[in-house]
């Protein structure tokens, strides 16, 4: 890898079930390291800390330089690395989707819930004394998280994008994608996509509505073909969409329909591999 401080922008699989790199672990989940505007972004952990230390080590990936960390959601193949990270690097900036008693930890108002003083003190919580703040616990109490909402700048032309699901067996379930903001429009680098890809696209339009190319999981893996077939077209007929760099959980039948579709604008990127970011 290069080191910190080069121009290049790029974004590099470090954890994925797929690719033709030698001396890499392939495992289930998703992990990227964003190069962008002189940053270096970690989206998502991959599914397993060893894992993810060996790829990263393997790579020259020195994980102490990373600025931020984005996780896309709560699921264990994305979020499992964090204890070797923050193992490495204890101080860095984490954002994750804003999920109250989430697994990223929240707060709520000491005096959120409905009170009886007539209760006996025993029967009431905290005995009738709640503090200011309600923390909500998490598993990696030492993490410095941001919840992330709403869109969500973090300067240098990126940006961070929530959108809720709405899909029969993820609903509720919030997700964060990565928006960098380019002369050619956004690339998206997203997680596994459980709004929907389009969800997100419609969501991230009101930052820019044209899309260079969109990097990551895309969800389609146990999706009908027909459905399959239809999100590779709409993608670059209906979205413009100009590259897709797919991984992670958009599935092989994904991979077969998307690379028809998108032809020579089809970018492999499987484990150990870059994607150009212009």
């Amino acid at each position: 890898m290069e080191p910190r401080g080069g121009t290049t922008n790029r974004i590099t699989v470090l954890h994925d079930a797929f690719g033709s790199r030698p001396g890499l672990i392939k495992d289930w989940g998703f992990a990227a390291l964003v190069e962008f505007e002189g940053r270096r972004i970690l989206f998502d952990t991959g599914n397993d800390s060893r894992t993810f230390a060996a790829n990263t080590d393997a790579l020259g990936v020195d994980l102490r330089t990373i600025d931020l960390v984005v996780v896309s959601h709560r699921h264990g193949d994305h979020t499992s690395g964090l204890d070797h990270l923050l193992h490495v690097n204890p101080d860095v900036p984490v954002y994750a989707p804003a999920e109250l008693y989430g697994v990223f930890g929240s707060s709520l108002p000491g005096h959120f819930y409905p009170r009886r003083p007539s209760l006996p003190r025993s029967m009431q919580y905290y005995d009738g004394e709640p503090p200011d703040v309600i923390r909500h616990g998490t598993p990696w109490p030492g993490a410095r998280f941001t919840w992330i909402e709403e869109p969500t700048p973090l300067g240098s032309g990126a940006w961070l994008i929530p959108v809720v699901s709405e899909v029969a067996g993820t609903r509720e379930l919030r997700e964060v994608s990565l928006a960098l903001l380019t002369s050619q429009g956004l690339v998206l680098v997203v997680g596994c996509s459980h709004p929907g890809i389009e969800r997100i696209l419609e969501t991230a339009a009101a930052i820019d509505d044209r899309v260079h190319c969109i990097a990551g999981g895309l969800h389609l893996v146990l999706a009908e073909e027909p459905e399959v077939r239809r999100v590779a077209q709409a993608l670059r007929d209906e979205w413009q969409v100009r590259t897709v760099a797919p991984g992670h959980c958009t599935g092989e039948p994904g991979f077969l329909a998307l690379s028809e579709a998108f032809g020579d604008r089809y970018l492999y990127a499987g484990l150990g591999d870059s994607v150009p970011v212009p």
